[in-house]
């Protein structure tokens, strides 16, 4: 299917999107580093879309980098590992990047600086596992999506549920300022392109693209220089800098001609897609035996002195990662985890790096001025013309705003990725992500609310149920009891009225004698 065309020619347009300005080379200018061990770590127990694992350790214990902090007990779950030695101080609930209140479920780690590492349990040679071998290596190393999506990487494997012709590896990255991907392949080409091929045979796929944009030279060479590393029919496809491009229904689109289902994945049109930070971390658990204790952190924008990409332990509070890029720049009024269109505003630097941590992005008061104020929507369509998914914004905008979310829901809200073209374009400076957030926020609410009571009419029920069945069962043993006392009464009565009769044929049976009188004699 896709490599049937020539390498490098783009597929397929994608509906929408906008050509933004990029200033990657800000952090792209220097190489990646480590920053120093800070002294301590905060690990959110849950880390990806799910449930947290259970627990293994407790404070006071001292655990080694690598070391299983938690244990997955369902598929949609991961374990989370520490990044270093040290002692585990406590266990709190804890404000973090996705939950700034009231907090999550944390473990910290007081760091003893000497980053003792267990002994890596390296798995046997990867091309002699089976593909269920490999997810299952994949799930117990706490591998996600680490472009965004923090999906359990082993979870989407087994979620297919039919056969999958292509992984494709996505290093698109369309963010004006993140470039943390980009700089993983400058630096670790073979090491993307290894997980790749892990991947491509623990999904059972015959083949593999990697997915760069056109403006990555300098990466599509080194890619190029290391394909022996791959075992399978490998491509590098170069795509055009449209954001949200590195959406997998958006590349998949690009890449293929055929769109997504909306509410359905690529694995319905027989492809994966994973990032290639993903990828890479496949390698290191596969090939090295190391879990996922670390990422490259993308430290940029006007707020910060020393832009750059950062190899980060998980855990590691933010502020210790500014300050290893030269700390702030005066006039610096605005922390962002992620990039400046999909990204989330923080409240503080003192959450920690997470899983899906990819790019903190400094903004400077200049750049966040109101330069308009909010108007009415006017219906202009910009916003339905720019939409990726091809939505009407315009409309989910009235519907929430009249607090209508049924027909938020028709409008299909929930298909929106919040890529955020629609607000960019909107004349009236409505903020139209914030609407659609609020909204799918309301809808969840009230989803747990209809699941609470539908689970407690169902307890209602149970109870009642056994409320209904117990009496049954008095009325029963009453109604039994009466049964065998009314029968035995009746056997007394027939006992007696049997006894009263042999007396009869008794009395009948004994003949009837007068005693004979008396006599005495006189004198």
């Amino acid at each position: 299917m896709l490599l049937e065309h020539e390498p490098g020619e783009v597929l397929h347009p994608f509906h929408g999107g906008l050509r933004l300005r990029h200033y990657k080379r800000q952090s792209l200018s220097s190489p990646v580093s480590r920053p120093p061990l800070p002294a301590r770590l905060v690990l959110p127990l849950c880390q990806h879309q799910g449930r947290a694992g259970r627990l293994l350790v407790s404070p006071g214990q001292r655990v080694l980098r690598g070391e299983a902090l938690t244990v997955a007990e369902a598929a949609n779950q991961v374990p989370i590992h520490a990044p270093s030695s040290g002692v585990v101080r406590r266990l709190e609930i804890l404000p973090t990047i996705a939950c700034p209140e009231p907090g999550e479920p944390c473990l910290e780690i007081e760091l003893d600086g000497e980053h003792r590492a267990v002994a890596p349990a390296v798995p046997p040679p990867w091309r002699a596992m089976s593909a269920a071998e490999l997810q299952r290596a994949i799930a117990a190393a706490g591998i996600v999506g680490l472009g965004g999506a923090v999906y359990p990487s082993a979870a989407k494997l087994l979620a297919a549920g039919q056969e999958i012709d292509t992984v494709i590896i996505n290093g698109a990255e369309c963010e004006p300022y993140i470039s943390c991907d980009e700089a993983l392949l400058e630096t670790h080409p073979e090491r993307v392109l290894a997980g790749a091929g892990i991947l491509a045979r623990a999904a059972g796929a015959r083949r593999l693209v990697i997915a760069i944009e056109k403006r990555m030279r300098s990466a599509e060479r080194k890619l190029n220089a290391r394909l022996e590393v791959t075992t399978v029919p490998t491509r590098i496809v170069k795509v055009p800098s449209m954001y949200p491009e590195g959406g997998e229904r958006q590349l998949t689109q690009v890449l293929t001609g055929r769109e997504v289902p909306l509410g359905g994945y690529p694995q319905a049109l027989g492809l994966v897609v994973f990032n290639v930070a993903t990828a890479a971390a496949v390698a290191d658990a596969i090939l090295d035996g190391l879990p996922l204790v670390e990422r490259i952190v993308t430290v940029t924008g006007t707020g910060i002195a020393a832009p750059g990409n950062r190899r980060v332990l998980l855990g590691t509070p933010l502020h210790h990662l500014i300050a290893d890029c030269g700390g702030y720049r005066p006039g610096a009024a605005r922390l962002v985890c992620g990039g400046p269109l999909m990204g989330e505003a923080l409240v503080h630097d003192g959450l920690p790096v997470v899983k899906g941590t990819n790019c903190l992005l400094v903004l400077d008061a200049g750049e966040i001025a109101d330069s308009a104020p909010v108007l009415p929507c006017i219906n202009c369509g910009e916003c339905s013309r720019v939409c990726p998914v091809q939505l009407l914004p315009h409309e989910l905008h009235w519907a929430i705003r009249a607090g209508d979310l049924g027909r938020a829901g028709e409008f299909g809200l929930e298909a929106c990725i919040e890529c955020g073209c629609c607000a960019q374009v909107c004349p009236s400076h409505i903020p139209l992500v914030a609407d659609y957030r609020r909204g799918k926020a309301e809808i969840h609410a009230e989803r747990q609310r209809r699941a609470h009571a539908e689970r407690a009419k169902a307890r209602y029920l149970a109870s009642q149920e056994r409320r209904q069945a117990k009496a049954a069962a008095a009325r029963e043993a009453a109604e039994a009891e009466q049964r065998l006392a009314g029968d035995a009464a009746e056997a007394k009565a027939r006992i007696a009225k049997a006894l009263d009769l042999a007396r009869q044929k008794k009395a009948k049976r004994t003949p009837m004698t007068t005693p004979a009188p008396s006599r005495s004699r006189h004198r």
